[in-house]
């Protein structure tokens, strides 16, 4: 049985019995992606008859928080310290000689439109995308590797549309000086990993200018392996299922969008760098990864944003846990749980949070008694512990994120804090919350035979 990869990762969701497969003929063009979003992208689901093609596709794979603390073997309590170590104790990466990736080599007539079965999503998205792609680069000028998940427009057999966001500096600044001298840079487009390697893609290079394979290997406690490519100076994980290579090609722009992005909007239609495919890679039966728009991405990038949070926090309060919610788009909203030992420490909280995250747009401090994963308890720490006038928090014209729809209209986001603490010291009793004695956690099986929990 393979320990690193997709396939690795399907072991794992089988024994959980977090697996679902479909042998119903599916079309790639709006019904796959239906599919998914019935799930709310939470159920990893095997489409084996895509209509069309023979190559099978692996959707919502990392975009439930529980399933994805089991396939990492962490768990709520534990997650954030974990996060946070493989990012301050990066580990060596290893370079093999050969790898199932390396299986099937193609360097002539590419075309993936023929080949791929690759989704189309939404009714006014421009094209097909490839959504799970994990874009590789190289720094020119560390040698340190760097990847993040980025949306691949499809434009004809073997070009696609690389969106390179404001949110990837680094990207922006190599390719900006390539750019100068007419070269192009060499990129690896990889399908077919695990959860491991979608966190590591999401750490900050700008922020700590660490080689995002060694934060890999420290997040799965052994070494990433990984082969060289074919065709360009990149190496990429040995037990990927697909793998595009190829450059960006300098001073060519084509316009990419629209496209049905974050929170369920259409992102904005602009002119991208063009991605020129020159060998694809790829495994035996390869098996296509496909994220619905773009939720597994987001989530990954949650659970990064808590672990920094987490640490920032530590400095000002005594915080037990942080949540950026799935609904708010895992970077808008943030639930955080502290230990308040002196009035104005939520509200220093709120001001820590906000400044930690230009992309976080509404802050919610909470006692520890409250579940900052239940909705329920949330909305009845807001419904009993606030007053607006005291307890809630304005900043005006903030900056903003560029992915969230009211900021692009306005061009600045207001931000704001709650504070839904209870007081300290008189009048704190009336906070008490009624319980009954011994049966917190009542089985209700034994009085209800058969009732599911």
């Amino acid at each position: 049985m393979e320990n690193q990869m997709l396939r690795a990762t399907i072991d794992k969701l089988k024994s959980m019995n977090e697996f679902e497969t479909s042998n119903t003929k599916v079309d790639p063009k709006y019904e796959l992606g239906a599919v998914l979003s019935y799930f709310d992208n939470e159920k990893p689901v095997m489409f084996n008859n895509v209509k069309g093609y023979n190559m099978p596709v692996l959707g919502g794979i990392y975009g439930n928080r529980d399933i994805y603390y089991k396939l990492m073997g962490v768990n709520t309590e534990n997650r954030l310290n974990h996060f946070m170590n493989a990012i301050a104790n990066p580990k060596p990466y290893k370079v093999v000689n050969n790898g199932p990736v390396k299986e099937n080599i193609i360097n002539h007539n590419i075309n993936i439109e023929r080949m791929l079965p690759i989704p189309k999503s939404n009714g006014k998205d421009s094209s097909s995308f490839i959504t799970a792609g994990m874009m590789i680069v190289k720094d020119p000028e560390t040698g340190q590797n760097h990847m993040a998940v980025r949306r691949f427009q499809v434009n004809g057999p073997n070009e696609v549309n690389a969106l390179i966001s404001p949110a990837s500096p680094l990207l922006n600044k190599h390719f900006a000086q390539y750019e100068k001298t007419g070269k192009p840079l060499e990129c690896a487009i990889v399908l077919g990993y695990d959860a491991e390697f979608l966190l590591a893609s999401q750490i900050s290079s700008k922020k700590y200018g660490l080689d995002k394979y060694e934060v890999d290997s420290a997040l799965r406690g052994e070494p990433l392996e990984l082969v060289k490519c074919n065709s360009v100076d990149l190496e990429v994980p040995a037990y990927a299922e697909i793998v595009l290579e190829g450059t960006l090609v300098p001073n060519k722009r084509e316009i990419e969008g629209p496209f049905g992005e974050l929170m369920g909007y259409y992102g904005e239609v602009a002119p991208h760098p063009v991605f020129k495919i020159k060998t694809i890679m790829h495994r035996n039966n390869p098996i296509y990864q496909h994220a619905y728009p773009s939720r597994e991405e987001h989530l990954a990038n949650g659970l990064i944003r808590e672990a920094e949070l987490y640490a920032a926090l530590s400095n000002i309060v005594d915080v037990n846990d942080v949540n950026v919610t799935v609904a708010g788009g895992c970077r808008f909203h943030s639930i955080i749980s502290i230990d308040k030992k002196k009035e104005g420490e939520p509200r220093s909280a709120i001001l820590s949070a906000l400044g930690c995250h230009s992309d976080l747009k509404h802050v919610l401090i909470v006692d520890n008694d409250v579940d900052i994963y239940d909705y329920k308890d949330i909305e009845f720490a807001l419904a009993s512990r606030v007053q607006a006038s005291e307890d809630i928090v304005i900043i005006p014209r903030a900056l903003g994120s560029g992915l969230e729809a009211s900021h692009v209209v306005r061009g600045v986001t207001d931000k704001m804090g709650i504070d839904a603490t209870m007081p300290l010291g008189e009048g704190r009793e009336k906070f008490e919350r009624a319980e009954i004695p011994g049966y917190d956690n009542i089985d209700i099986t034994k009085y209800i035979p058969g009732m599911k929990k």
